[in-house]
């Protein structure tokens, strides 16, 4: 018995070992990311706005990319609607509170390809302390050497996402300022150093 579980726990560590040698651990390009938002002001416009500072990291598998995860963290404080008057009522507990929620995260749980370039990735979104299941649409733009940099390989994604704010308890001004929100994030990715 004893010999089994050694085994197994064996079997176990290759198995991981051999996954983690598979896919690569990439980090967002800050400089070619944005996290945008768009909501309804009203009826009569679109209030769009992105977030400034966060960090993202993708385990790619190129071999199966059912495999492969995302996860960001996002500052909560760093929304930018080009309006300083508005962000500072954004960073209120109207909205995201950011005192008592500095942190907005997204942890991927599943990927489901949908053709050669397309998935669905299904994750846990958090905001205000409360996490929701939320799709992605993704779309690979492309994978490959950076003309730019050499040795260095980039991919990139866009995605998309409509979320309910009030599912997450950021009810404010709702119907009047939209409960429906769309989100669209394009990244570039490159292997951590």
């Amino acid at each position: 018995m004893r010999k089994q579980i050694i085994t197994t726990i064996a079997s176990i560590v290759v198995l991981t070992s051999a996954a983690a040698k598979a896919a690569d651990t990439y980090s967002f390009d800050k400089s070619h990311t944005h996290i945008l938002f768009y909501v309804s002001h009203f009826g009569f416009s679109t209030t769009q706005g992105e977030f400034l500072d966060f960090d993202g990291t993708l385990l790619l598998d190129p071999e199966d990319p059912a495999n492969s995860t995302v996860s960001v963290t996002i500052d909560a404080a760093s929304i930018d609607t080009g309006y300083a008057e508005r962000d500072e009522h954004l960073r209120t507990a109207d909205f995201f509170d950011v005192e008592q929620f500095p942190v907005i995260s997204f942890e991927s749980r599943d990927v489901e390809m949908t053709g050669d370039d397309t998935a669905i990735v299904t994750g846990d979104l958090t905001i205000l302390g409360e996490t929701r299941e939320v799709q992605l649409d993704v779309k690979l733009n492309g994978m490959g050497p950076h003309p730019f940099r050499e040795g260095v390989s980039v991919a990139g994604f866009d995605a998309t996402a409509t979320i309910l704010r009030s599912d997450f308890g950021m009810s404010y001004g709702v119907p009047a300022v939209g409960d429906e929100v769309e989100i669209r994030i394009t990244t570039e990715a490159s292997p951590a150093s």
